[in-house]
């Protein structure tokens, strides 16, 4: 069977809209092909938008869901129109998180499926992460079922988005969790210096390393915890940023970037990972990569540039296509739920 599907992504550190439209076969195993991508920069307005709306009332983040939703869709239109794109079976879109709290068992991804379905006249799928929670899963990570179908070549994936996360096998079974944050911290301190992000970690190479900073983010108690364990801005919010407040910005960044390397190569240790696949903004930051490398001896794997940025809109779109189909896209194994299920509302 073949699908047509796109898969849209708005990540938390709000550096676009990532819209993948791929090809899906099932052979022997699934295969695909990126036929068309790109990243929607937000406007200042929107962006101000999601970044405000944790702080909304329960009205007017009610009123944002449905405005964002015929946002998306209007995004879709455009980019389906420009590229003169036919036949597309489905859209599956993964919103913007607001909140995740899954020990309360919710977590709230905005952007109402059925104003994108209203837009766009096509067939939508949204909110993959609630039924999750509500099986006593964390919701998170999802991306280890393409992962797991459409990345097994590797024997470990990670993203390095936001937050860190790393996929692999393990004991017969795919494990998946979140390691550290990445970008949503490193984006935070260099905006501070009026850079939108750390071109290269340019500038934490001129930083100096914290070294009671580094030993306090490193003893805290999310990364002694056994997995399946995820991460929300709500945590950093708590632990990270308060602790990065008195420090001079480069030796901050320097410190942090240190701290991530290092979590990630501990977990890299950990398990016998011969290579690992890299995607997501972080796989640029080459002073990040380089640090990595050098604590671990896994072959630390950069794709094309195709791959790095669209790898979760891409996996978006598979999970639409299986859930289409009824089948399986959520593993317990990796985010702690009571079984493997089909996940999103269909639209």
């Amino acid at each position: 069977m073949k699908a047509l599907a796109i898969g849209l992504m708005s990540g938390t550190s709000l550096d676009g809209l990532d819209i993948c439209l791929a090809e899906f076969e099932k052979q022997d195993k699934w295969v695909f092909q990126i036929l068309k991508a790109e990243t929607l920069p937000y406007s200042k307005d929107w962006e101000n938008k999601l970044r405000n709306s944790i702080h909304l009332s329960a009205e007017d983040l009610l009123a944002l869901h449905s405005e964002y939703g015929f946002y998306l869709g209007q995004q879709i239109r455009k980019f389906v129109d420009q590229h003169q794109l036919e036949n597309i079976s489905l859209v599956a879109s993964h919103g913007h998180t607001v909140f995740h709290q899954p020990n309360k068992k919710f977590t709230l991804q905005i952007g109402d499926g059925r104003a994108i379905k209203l837009e766009t006249g096509l067939p939508i799928i949204y909110d993959f992460r609630s039924q999750d929670v509500l099986m006593n899963g964390n919701g998170a990570p999802l991306v280890p079922i393409g992962d797991e179908l459409l990345f097994s070549n590797y024997s470990a994936c990670l993203n390095l988005g936001g937050f860190s996360n790393i996929s692999l096998q393990s004991g017969g079974k795919r494990i998946a969790f979140d390691i550290a944050p990445v970008n949503i911290v490193l984006n935070y301190l260099a905006q501070k210096l009026d850079k939108n992000f750390d071109e290269n970690g340019e500038l934490a190479e001129k930083g100096k390393i914290n070294e009671t900073l580094l030993s306090k983010l490193n003893a805290l108690d999310f990364y002694h915890q056994p997995h399946p364990k995820s991460l929300g801005i709500e945590w950093c919010n708590e632990y990270i940023f308060p602790a990065l407040e008195n420090i001079q910005t480069l030796d901050a960044l320097a410190t942090f970037t240190e701290h991530t390397a290092q979590q990630i190569a501990n977990v890299i240790n950990q398990y016998t990972i011969k290579d690992i696949l890299v995607t997501g903004g972080g796989a640029y930051n080459s002073f990040l990569i380089e640090k990595i490398r050098s604590k671990t001896t896994a072959e630390v794997i950069i794709p094309e540039k195709k791959i790095i940025d669209y790898k979760e809109a891409l996996i978006f779109a598979f999970m639409g296509v299986l859930r289409m189909n009824n089948e399986m896209n959520v593993l317990s194994s990796a985010t702690g739920s009571t079984n493997d299920h089909s996940s999103g509302v269909i639209a």
